[in-house]
């Protein structure tokens, strides 16, 4: 069987606040139902601290062993932000300000009214040759590089983020998108869709709240390996909305 027909994946958390108890990591679960979802087996999950030699380490090992790497945390603006430098490491690459992802954040904070300084430009760094993965809740993009996919900490930006990669994976079974737009923010909903998440266990559903014209606003997305579990799940979603105040 080649590795197309049963593709594995790895993941990669970071950070010292993982490892210290201060933040408790819910992206590890989050991906796992995913990667169940399409069809790829996640075989590994590692934790490491905000450590070059410990990251360049445990990347090598996993892009070897594995057909994809998903890692979380490090991707920000402040100096122990080291996941960029590390994965360049690895790779044996420079670290770079990638053009395209300082277009995209000089727009995003002059819209703002921001100013775009040194600390928020660390953020569109990355080994030279790397692809970006949109981040469409706060503009600053993760990376591809190889098989490595690297992406924020924050779970609604990291789970925003592997919706834009998953078309992109190959071998595992198509997965069915829905997207439900909700004019309420994500504190009105959240008991309800739980509930509605438990009654549609082969669905994944994720909520990622922005800011628009409007005012703020959730984007619910359910994925699903079959169409009609994808449709039930949504026109429960669906309904819900319907019957709350000031819809």
């Amino acid at each position: 069987m080649s590795e197309d027909d049963n593709p594995t994946a790895a993941m990669l958390a970071i950070g010292d606040e993982l490892l210290s108890g201060r933040t408790k990591d819910k992206n590890i679960g989050h991906l796992a139902e995913a990667m169940t979802l399409i069809g790829i087996g996640l075989k590994e999950v590692r934790i490491v601290a905000d450590d070059e030699a410990a990251i360049v380490e445990a990347v090598n090992a996993l892009r070897e062993r594995y057909t994809y790497v998903f890692t979380s945390g490090g991707i920000g603006g402040t100096h122990d932000d080291i996941t960029a430098d590390s994965v360049s490491a690895a790779f044996g690459l420079p670290c770079i300000y990638n053009d395209e992802a300082m277009r995209r954040l000089a727009a995003h904070y002059e819209r703002r009214g921001i100013d775009f300084n040194g600390s928020r430009q660390r953020m569109a760094r990355m080994p030279e040759g790397a692809s970006l993965i949109d981040n469409p809740v706060s503009t600053a993009p993760g990376f591809v590089i190889g098989n490595v996919h690297v992406m924020a900490g924050v779970p609604s930006i990291f789970e925003a983020m592997l919706d834009n990669v998953i078309p992109t994976l190959k071998g595992g079974a198509p997965l069915v998108s829905k997207i439900v737009e909700c004019p309420f923010g994500e504190g009105d909903i959240a008991a309800r869709l739980g509930e509605i998440q438990k009654a549609h266990p082969k669905t994944s559903i994720g909520s990622y709240p922005r800011f628009s014209a409007e005012g703020f606003r959730t984007q619910l997305v359910i994925r699903a390996r079959a169409e009609a579990d994808a449709e039930a799940a949504a026109a429960d979603i669906r309904a819900m909305l319907e019957a709350m105040p000031g819809a």
